[in-house]
């Protein structure tokens, strides 16, 4: 579906300023949104909102369906009396540029568990209520999950694919058991996941009520690790006796890597996925839909033919293009869901049958003009060769900042950019980009809060290929100044993108 002419923000919760170490969905969200509303913006992009695994990496999450409990305000715990003011006040040496996810897990996991504790003491009937209906609402994926945080911290973090061979093959009474002896683990989770649910479901309320719409993520493929795989492992590509993946997500090598990129998610088994009317997914749609209003879907060409690696190798190059039932996927949700308001990745190795999966279904794409300015005329990412019905991007998470970008480009990328922009100061490059993707046909521009701020490769959040030092950059709280608020809302005006020049 198309959408009106608007414009956003790519900033994920963690990036927010705050005193606990990481950025969560307390006052500087809130203040966040009001930003978004005095600067006239429409919309606030996210990453996925999933409780992070493997390098705490938001596209490896234990649960497609669940929130990250470090997301959670502490405050609001306090204000609800679970928390003490004394629990709240050893937070002078977390970081403040960066998330210490090392120093902040413990920490948040500790007060979470006591809050939990004083919830099932001390909470008020109406409470009390509210958290047995969300178990309800919620039970065709928090009892899943819950289950399997619960298992996975028993065994000390351990794969589930290395517990008691009962639990990995998911038999009835070793579940009944465990649901047992983990009873107090498994409420925990489950208050967790209570809380996510009320503070997020409160911001973006807050933020609907003020025309600002949240653009989510939805990553194509889940984590091996996670309580999707576990539970509903003949959705997935698994060796039948070790339940490892037998063919695994990734990219074929080109021209930014001569052995392609290996992810190490499974692959789906689309012809079960398929057979049982792709339940799974709807389930995970209707899921994200509760967390957010539009859906971007990473990885988009997958739905179309996807790369898929034998078990076993250690890069990507050996793997085969396969088929998927893109048409049917599609054509299913519309009949169950109706139309949703989808943005299809589409970059990378994009072919016909990609581009006509994505028109059939009047999907909007993406372009980033950090890839402008190489070759010539005829480059898709140059604004003039652009179309309405995409979403236009300074750059996104993977990519470098913009004044990053900048400093780094071939001679020849920073003349061509120079001679489209025409009148170009270096030292504001970013409002140069910022300005060329606001003036664009594309009916949505969304600009990285790094770019917006000018900032550095320092800034960057992440760096595909790269297993440390990602997710973590934040920014303070006076870096959002009046006249930068001041400048973003007279482009939002000039190139006709304000919330009040929308067309109802």
């Amino acid at each position: 579906m198309s959408f009106p002419r608007t414009s956003g923000i790519l900033l994920h919760p963690t990036s927010l300023p705050g005193r606990f170490g990481i950025g969560d969905l307390g006052t500087s969200a809130y203040r966040f949104v009001d930003f978004l509303e005095e600067s006239q913006q429409t919309l606030w992009q996210l990453l996925p909102l999933g409780p992070t695994g493997h390098g705490h990496s938001p596209y490896m999450a234990y649960s497609a369906m669940a929130g990250n409990p470090l997301l959670i305000n502490l405050e609001a715990l306090q204000g609800s009396g679970l928390l003490d003011e004394a629990d709240l006040a050893l937070t002078s040496s977390f970081a403040v540029e960066a998330v210490d996810y090392d120093a902040v897990y413990p920490y948040k996991l500790a007060l979470l568990h006591k809050a939990a504790g004083r919830f099932k003491e001390i909470a008020e009937p109406e409470t009390r209520t509210a958290f047995e209906q969300f178990r309800v609402d919620y039970a065709s994926w928090l009892e899943d999950y819950s289950l399997f945080m619960a298992l996975k911290e028993a065994n000390h973090g351990a794969p589930w694919t290395q517990w008691e061979k009962a639990l990995v093959q998911r038999d009835p009474e070793a579940l009944d058991q465990a649901r047992v002896n983990l009873a107090a683990e498994i409420f925990f989770h489950e208050y967790v996941q209570f809380e996510f649910h009320r503070q997020w479901s409160a911001l973006k309320l807050y933020a609907n009520e003020r025309g600002i719409q949240i653009v989510g993520d939805m990553p194509i493929y889940v984590a091996h690790d996670s309580a999707d795989v576990w539970a509903q492992p003949e959705n997935f590509m698994l060796h039948p006796e070790t339940l490892e993946p037998s063919l695994m997500a990734g990219v074929p090598p080109d021209y930014f890597s001569a052995t392609g990129q290996l992810w190490g998610n499974p692959t789906y088994n689309w012809e079960i996925v398929e057979a049982n009317g792709f339940s799974w997914w709807l389930q995970r749609l209707r899921a994200l839909l509760d967390q957010v209003d539009m859906i971007r879907i990473d990885h988009f060409r997958a739905f179309a033919a996807y790369w898929a690696v034998p078990a076993g190798e250690e890069t990507a190059i050996h793997g085969e293009w396969r088929e998927a039932p893109g048409d049917a996927f599609f054509e299913t949700v519309e009949q169950q869901l109706g139309q949703l308001p989808f943005i299809a990745e589409d970059l990378g190795l994009i072919d016909e049958k990609v581009e006509h999966l994505r028109d059939r279904f009047d999907l909007p794409g993406m372009k980033i003009l950090q890839f402008a300015f190489g070759g010539d005329h005829k480059n898709p990412y140059l604004p003039f060769n652009v179309n309405h019905n995409f979403l236009i991007y300074t750059g996104t998470h993977d990519n470098d900042t913009t004044v990053g970008w900048f400093h780094q480009a071939s001679d020849y990328e920073k003349h061509r950019l120079a001679a489209y922009v025409g009148a170009f100061n270096p030292d504001t490059v970013h409002w140069a980009m910022i300005r060329l993707a606001m003036g664009s046909v594309a009916n949505q521009s969304v600009i990285p809060l790094q770019d917006l701020l000018g900032l550095g490769s320092e800034a960057r959040m992440n760096t595909p290929g790269v297993a440390t030092g990602n997710w973590a950059w934040r920014y303070s709280e006076t870096m959002l100044t009046p006249t930068i608020s001041e400048q973003l809302k007279q482009l939002t005006e000039l190139y006709g993108r304000a919330r009040d020049q929308v067309e109802q």
